[in-house]
């Protein structure tokens, strides 16, 4: 009897560590893209993530190549999808930008990323 429990615990703790593993948030698409070429400035950076979002918690920044953050500071998770995330953004001229974040998805997880767009001048 011993032996048959301690059997079914270990299948249970390998059946169940690789999910909690994958329970994190990620980004499942951005606009702009990761490392995206623009000619035209967006208006509105825009996240989607797999798993439901904790407004409190979750914040969306946009810096310039100095470090200066460009966004209106005003990050909202979208009440019709809780799996967005969105800033609005200062009317940006040509240059590199990065787009940091950090969520807390309400499975409890933080995850914080970060990556780079960029604005071409248009011809």
């Amino acid at each position: 009897m011993d032996r048959l429990w301690m059997f079914v615990s270990l299948v249970s703790l390998l059946v169940l560590v690789p999910a909690l593993g994958w329970a994190h948030a990620y980004l499942v698409k951005s606009i702009p893209a990761r490392r995206a070429i623009l000619f035209k400035a967006p208006v509105r950076i825009q996240l989607w993530f797999n798993e439901r979002l904790e407004s409190r918690f979750s914040t969306l920044s946009v810096t310039d190549s100095s470090g200066k953050r460009v966004d209106l500071d005003n990050p909202k998770v979208a009440a019709e999808d809780p799996k967005q995330l969105s800033v609005e953004v200062k009317s940006l001229p040509a240059g590199v930008y990065v787009i940091r974040f950090r969520v807390l998805s309400v499975d409890g997880h933080v995850v914080e990323d970060q990556f780079p767009f960029t604005i071409r001048e248009s011809r």
